[in-house]
């Protein structure tokens, strides 16, 4: 049987009343029967029977034993982080979202845990960095935005070896694409308002767990911290997962159409797409990926926020806006959007220039979505060619 058909038949029929579609249980408490007597449920902070539903099936997509919902994918990776002790160390790949950089520098150093960032597409960086003290590594593969590929089995076993756990974001590729605890990860966490969601319609997150026991900790963090999601945003994550494969397999369909266009238009200085022979560490995307994904990111040869700032700016169907993973496209300028809480140097050493663009590749049909960019990016070209006549 196919993933896509063990999917969708993993949501299950409400056996109360046969409802095709898992009810939304808007409540919040639940009459006992005695003190500590009840139907598995007491209190809707502690556990919701949509809530519930959605865990268990994201926990089959990833291969976990269990899974939490959250409020959002900020508060997933919270709840990681509070697994954690002060003076205990992370190991981060340096291109990493920018909520979390802000999350980790802002909030949790304060408290006495270190962040130490590294190239982790290179294995060997990751054995050099690693410490006695360093109790989780963090990945995100493919990064955001420049979609950075790391080895995960190979840093999976890094990680055992030295006694810490390997949390993979798995946002890009979603369960459709890849499975990291397949792979030797302990944790997966999604930003499920992206793929997993798909509509551009809520905000969740999700963390999976390869066992039983880590995820029982982290049920305890979710329940104890209270950043629950809600009923009716659990029924939209269940919604939007049952068309993933299809809504994913398409989403890359286009994005490589695209990405290749761009690597052929005048104005392009670098394309980053994993699905790309010339991308780094394409062999290993293709190896641990079952598809490429959506999201392409691209920099321009005129490397300026300004010059990037004009294309984004003149799209008609890519729509500017954070996020992505929805089933319009939407572009966004990473230095001066999502990224913009990493200090800049560090942002560029990372790989996220001036002039990086990052495109949520929808499901329009893919012709429309290259003259899109096509004609944005002919006003820089256009522009180019004024200065260069100027000077």
């Amino acid at each position: 049987m196919s993933n896509a058909t063990k999917l969708i038949h993993s949501i299950p029929v409400d056996p109360l009343t046969g409802s095709i579609s898992v009810p939304i249980y808007q409540t919040s408490t639940f009459v006992q029967d005695a003190p500590g007597e009840h139907k598995g449920y007491d209190y809707a902070r502690s556990n919701n029977p949509t809530r519930a539903a959605l865990e268990k099936i994201v926990a089959e997509l990833e291969d976990g034993k269990a899974a939490s919902a959250f409020a959002s994918g900020l508060a997933a990776i919270d709840a990681v982080v509070k697994l954690l002790e002060s003076g205990d160390e992370i190991l981060a790949v340096d291109d990493i979202y920018g909520g979390a950089f802000r999350l980790f520098t802002h909030i949790y150093a304060k408290f006495g845990i270190t962040v130490n960032y590294v190239d982790t597409t290179d294995v060997v960086n990751v054995l050099d960095a690693i410490t006695p003290k360093t109790k989780l590594v963090w990945l995100e593969t493919p990064t955001n935005p420049t979609l950075k590929i790391s080895d995960i089995e190979a840093i999976a076993k890094i990680a055992k070896q030295n006694g810490a756990l390997l949390c993979v974001d798995n946002t890009f590729a979603s369960p459709a694409l890849q499975q990291p605890i397949k792979l030797g990860a302990d944790i997966v966490v999604h930003s499920a308002t992206k793929y997993l969601g798909g509509h551009s319609d809520l905000i969740a997150g999700v963390v999976v767990c390869k066992t039983q026991e880590l995820g029982d900790k982290i049920k305890f963090i979710q329940n104890a911290s209270g950043a629950i999601l809600s009923p009716h945003d659990s029924w939209l994550v269940i919604r939007g997962v049952e068309t993933l494969y299809l809504r994913v397999n398409e989403h890359s369909r286009n994005a490589l159409v695209v990405a290749e266009f761009l690597q052929t238009h005048p104005a392009v200085e670098q394309v980053y797409y994993p699905g790309l022979a010339t991308h780094h560490n394409h062999d290993i995307a293709a190896k641990q990926q079952s598809g490429f994904g959506g999201i392409v990111s691209f920099k321009l040869k005129q490397d300026t926020a300004e010059a990037a700032k004009e294309v984004v700016c003149s799209t008609e169907l890519f729509k500017l806006a954070e996020s992505l993973g929805g089933v319009k496209s939407l572009l966004c300028h990473p230095a001066t959007m999502t990224h913009k809480s990493i200090p800049a140097a560090q942002r560029q050493a990372a790989g996220v220039a001036d002039s990086l663009i990052r495109l949520s590749v929808g499901l329009e049909h893919v012709a429309d979505l290259v003259q899109d960019i096509s004609q944005a990016l002919d006003k820089v070209t256009i522009s180019q060619t004024r200065f260069a006549s100027i000077n």
